[in-house]
C-alpha cells in the first residue's frame, strides 16, 4: 500500500509538479486547493503526511496548520510547509505552529523527498503514533 500524501496548494502547476515528484517515489498524492478543503481532505483520506503551501485562498496556510495541529484526529500527521515566502520569517513561524519540515519553492525533488522521508521516519519511530 502506497503512502498517501495530501498536497494543499491552490496552484495547479505546483500540484502537477509535486504530484509527479511524489508518484515517481511511489507515494500516492491527493489534493486540496484551499484552506477550507484541507481539513476535510485530511479527515477523508487520512494521509501519512501533508505538504502545505502558505499562500492559500479561504484560509492562510498558517491558520490551516493551526487547525490541523489542534484537531485530535489530525494533530499527529506530519506537516511539511512548502512555500515561496521569505524563509527567515516563514520557517520560524511554521515550526512554532507545529510544522515538522520546511521546503522552499522552487522545490528541489531531492530536498522534498528527503524531508518527507525524515518526517515519516520520525513519525514511525515515535511511541503512540
Amino acid at each position: 500500500m502506497k503512502t498517501t500524501v495530501l498536497v494543499v496548494d491552490d496552484g495547479i502547476d505546483s500540484w502537477n509538479l509535486l504530484s509527479t515528484m511524489l508518484r515517481t517515489h511511489q507515494y500516492y498524492p491527493v489534493w486540496a486547493a484551499d484552506g477550507m478543503q484541507a481539513t476535510n481532505a485530511a479527515l477523508r483520506h487520512e494521509p501519512q503526511a501533508i505538504l502545505l503551501d502558505l499562500g492559500l485562498p479561504a484560509g492562510d496556510g498558517f491558520c490551516v496548520l493551526e487547525r490541523l495541529k489542534h484537531n485530535t484526529r489530525l494533530s499527529r500527521i506530519p506537516v511539511i510547509v512548502v512555500t515561496g515566502r521569505d524563509p527567515r520569517e516563514a520557517e520560524e513561524k511554521a515550526r512554532s505552529l507545529g510544522a515538522d519540515g520546511y521546503v522552499q519553492k522552487p522545490v528541489k525533488e531531492d530536498e522534498l523527498i528527503t524531508s518527507l522521508q525524515q518526517v515519516l521516519a520520525n513519525r514511525a519511530g515515535t511511541p503512540g503514533r
